[in-house]
């Protein structure tokens, strides 16, 4: 039998690392011929961190799930894998309604996570790695026929802007010059969204085949990693994969045995939003501040140190081999006209489900909201979801409908992203919603334009008065001039787009904004300005639980009588409200 663990960020911090090291002491100490520990990355299971999978037959894909696993199982499983006998792990197995989350699936940039082990060449190729790579070489197929199948896929940019990756690498190409560079975009800023770095951790030997491929292409020499500091297990694991691909010739001088040569070496970057920006990330990459360059020129003209250059993301570089292997027609046969193959979202917030989601482009939102996220957390009733991060826009529930599509979500005001998604529930006060995505934008500016730097600053500060409850008449028209302003112009696409979680909101929720600014009311009870806490004597028993939790004794009331709460002495915490198990406490 084969035992893996799940080692993505995810899972550690559940306590996979843990779960891990005990049974690998015990495989150690209580050997059993046959069977083995061993590691794999997300497999986006988030929700059901941490994952042990018990391979029966190591050469078969069918495998027990075991979830929710912790430490002190650990024995429970060996003892099982020792006898041979599995139905004591009945109480740890997966339940039939999660294991849809995955089976609703279509994985192709995923299609090696959480499959296998993500610090192993040999598993990579035995799924077929380096393959597509290898054929292009061998049959020595030319850049232009590589750039056509990626043509033919209809492949777009997933980092965000949707942009046609073949024009891009067709366009450094042409352009002339020896010396040429292709950049990964690994410096995933978005609140909320880890889907770079789930592929990266779970299956970097496909972010570094996408990239040989894409420099081929290009013509370029040389590759670079630019990912955020953040991320230190996906570092970790991409150094290993690039020195073993090198060690095995598939990185480095005559490559596979032919004349093309390529190296790839990373870059760890410091954080900084502004850096998930093309222009901007190349700034840093050369040791500079950064901050956008005006275009034209475009890095595929100009980029690293003034030379042709290209840039994609993580995913899109994941998808490059597959559809090599494939073809291009078989990933545009996936999706819409204007949206092809598969797209990846990191599905999070107020979810029942939540982690790594990969469909083809064309469903819908309630599909993967309703269907694979498994609807709100505790019954609540869904409000709204966030896409595209601060750059994108909130969608409401009369919107559920909607294909996940480029084009489409640009008509609800919001954009596909690099693929977060934040599921908001009838307890999220949408006008704290906008300015908590602005409040990341003004810290994150760069600062180089005046629209960018001061715009968002004055809409932050017209928000925050908002939900003090110093809301004034005629907020809402100065807080869609200014994103107006700053749409129109700021200086690069993160400028641009900044505005678009403020007007979404207002678009689809102004009657929010308005009672916040006119009733000075919250009405999801959440904004602390705006609300006051309240027991009701027809609920309250005098359990005391709330008063015991109150860390400024506002409540009073004796044993078994009514409570009050004295709102003078009220810190708002909620601390009453989340102990009291009558539904006593209410907010007003």
């Amino acid at each position: 039998m084969k035992v893996i663990v799940g080692k993505g960020s995810c899972g550690i911090a559940a306590g996979a690392n843990d779960v891990y090291d005990r049974l690998e002491a015990l495989s150690r100490e209580n050997p059993v011929p046959g069977s083995s520990v061993g590691i794999t990355g997300c497999i986006g299971m988030c929700f059901l961190e941490p994952i042990v999978d018990i391979y029966p037959d190591p050469d078969k894909p069918d495998c027990l799930r075991l979830v929710h696993v912790q430490g002190k199982d650990a024995e429970t499983i060996w003892n099982a894998v020792k006898s041979g006998d599995l139905a004591a792990l009945e109480p740890m197995k997966i339940q039939p309604e999660d294991e849809a989350f995955l089976t609703q699936q279509t994985r192709v940039a995923l299609r090696n996570c959480g499959v296998i082990d993500p610090e192993s060449l040999e598993e990579y190729t035995a799924r077929g790695g380096y393959r597509s790579i290898r054929r292009i070489l061998e049959e020595k197929i030319t850049p232009e026929a590589v750039i056509e199948e990626i043509d033919k896929s209809g492949l777009k940019g997933r980092g965000g802007a949707g942009f046609s990756t073949a024009f891009k690498w067709r366009a450094a190409r042409n352009s002339p010059g020896e010396e040429k560079y292709l950049i990964c975009n690994a410096d995933e800023g978005d609140p909320g969204a880890f889907m770079d770095r789930a592929v990266i951790e779970g299956d970097p030997h496909s972010l570094l085949e996408g990239m040989l491929i894409g420099a081929y292409a290009i013509g370029a020499k040389e590759g670079i990693v630019y990912v955020r500091a953040e991320y230190p297990l996906a570092i970790i694991r991409l150094k290993k994969a690039i020195k073993d691909a090198t060690a095995a010739g598939y990185l480095g001088d005559n490559i596979c045995g032919s004349d093309f040569s390529c190296k790839i070496r990373i870059k760890a970057g410091a954080g900084a939003f502004v850096c998930g920006e093309e222009t901007a990330l190349i700034e840093s990459l050369e040791g500079k501040r950064g901050m956008p360059r005006l275009k034209p020129p475009f890095p595929a003209q100009a980029g690293y140190w003034m030379k042709p250059s290209n840039i994609n993301n993580v995913e899109t570089f994941a998808n490059v081999a597959w559809i090599i292997e494939n073809g291009g027609e078989a990933f545009a046969a996936m999706g819409t006209e204007n949206s092809k193959g598969t797209k990846v979202f990191a599905l999070t917030g107020k979810i029942n489900r939540g982690g790594l989601v990969e469909i083809p482009m064309g469903r819908t939102l309630r599909d993967v909201i309703f269907g694979i996220g498994g609807g709100i957390r505790g019954g609540a009733r869904f409000k709204a979801v966030q896409l595209g991060g601060p750059s994108g826009g909130c969608v409401p529930a009369e919107r559920l409908d909607v294909q996940i599509d480029y084009n489409q979500l640009v008509i609800t005001g919001a954009i596909m992203g690099s693929g977060g998604m934040v599921v908001m529930d009838e307890n999220t006060c949408m006008v704290n919603m906008a300015r908590f995505f602005l409040d990341f934008t003004t810290k994150e500016s760069c600062g180089k334009c005046i629209h960018c730097r001061l715009g968002t600053k004055r809409m932050k500060e017209i928000l925050d008065r908002i939900v003090e409850g110093k809301g004034e008449e005629g907020d809402i028209e100065k807080l869609e001039d200014l994103c107006n302003a700053v749409k129109d112009g700021a200086l690069c696409g993160l400028g641009n787009t900044a505005p678009n979680p403020v007007l979404t909101t207002i678009r689809y929720f102004r009657d929010e904004f308005e009672a916040h600014i006119y009733e000075h009311r919250c009405p999801a009870g959440e904004c602390r300005a705006l609300i006051s806490y309240h027991i009701d004597p027809d609920k309250c028993i005098g359990c005391t639980a709330c008063a015991r939790q109150c860390p400024v004794n506002a409540i009073k009331g004796e044993v078994k009588g009514v409570h009050v709460v004295d709102n003078e002495l009220c810190t708002k915490c909620g601390n009453c409200k989340t102990a009291c198990k009558f539904d006593a406490v209410v907010v007003k």
